[in-house]
């Protein structure tokens, strides 16, 4: 009787893991998908496999391709390293999903049009592109909690500001106990810009800056600026924007 259990046992272990190993990635994503996550074209098993496309939070993919990586295990997360092609450039990182639903990325490195975020942002003709290099993103709630890395903004264009680019930024992110802060500067941008961005875990922000005219800033750039406050030193203007995520 004693062998009979453990020829069972081990018939259902088996059985189990071929069933695992080979979990239709389609049948997942129906099952278990938010709502800000749409995919289509899915082969493949939950460990390995692709996508024709995807939108995630309104963002745009092509070619979504995804493997198991199983030491994650040893962590208590599930985690996949994932490569995707937005309209143009790329995105490549290794995520991890906590017990709690948080999601850690790490090694992210992606080369984007802004183009592709303009659903995201709620800026329909924002144009650019956009370069992140991240050892680490950790997202709890879709709020980031923890960031460490570079995000590079060239040949920037917000029609709200100036039809034509106002050209590049960089801002450096890194990890402190009140939350996420970053190092905002202009690189060749119109306008001399240096600020601080701050990100707290109850989902309010912070940007301070202190702007300031070039020699190549456009007028109807510079008149914008006269609306905005005095700033710390003599022609510096100070733009603040506050609120909730």
């Amino acid at each position: 009787m004693q062998t009979r259990s453990r020829l069972l046992a081990v018939g259902s272990i088996t059985l189990l893991v071929g069933i695992l190993a080979f979990f239709p990635a389609r049948v997942a994503y129906q099952w278990f998908a938010p709502d800000t996550i749409s995919i289509a074209g899915i082969s493949g098993s939950i460990w390995s496999g692709q996508a024709r496309e995807a939108r995630v939070s309104g963002i745009y993919l092509r070619d979504l391709r995804w493997q198991f990586r199983p030491f994650s295990l040893f962590s208590a997360k599930l985690g996949y390293a994932v490569a995707a092609r937005p309209s143009s450039g790329f995105v490549d990182a290794i995520v991890a999903v906590g017990p709690t639903g948080t999601i850690t990325l790490t090694d992210v490195k992606a080369s984007l049009p802004l183009q592709a975020l303009r659903r995201a942002v709620e800026l329909p003709e924002l144009r650019g592109k956009l370069n992140l290099q991240f050892e680490r993103i950790k997202l709890d709630g879709n709020v980031p909690v923890a960031a460490d890395g570079v995000l590079e903004v060239a040949d920037l264009t917000v029609p709200l500001v100036y039809r034509s680019s106002i050209g590049g930024y960089r801002a450096e992110f890194f990890t402190q106990e009140s939350g996420v802060m970053a190092s905002v500067e202009d690189t060749d941008g119109v306008i001399d810009l240096a600020g601080s961005l701050q990100l707290s875990s109850d989902r309010s922000y912070q940007f301070i800056a202190q702007l300031a005219a070039k020699s190549n800033t456009p007028a109807s750039v510079r008149q914008q600026l006269q609306f905005l406050p005095n700033g710390n030193k003599p022609g510096q203007h100070e733009l603040r924007l506050e609120g909730q995520l």
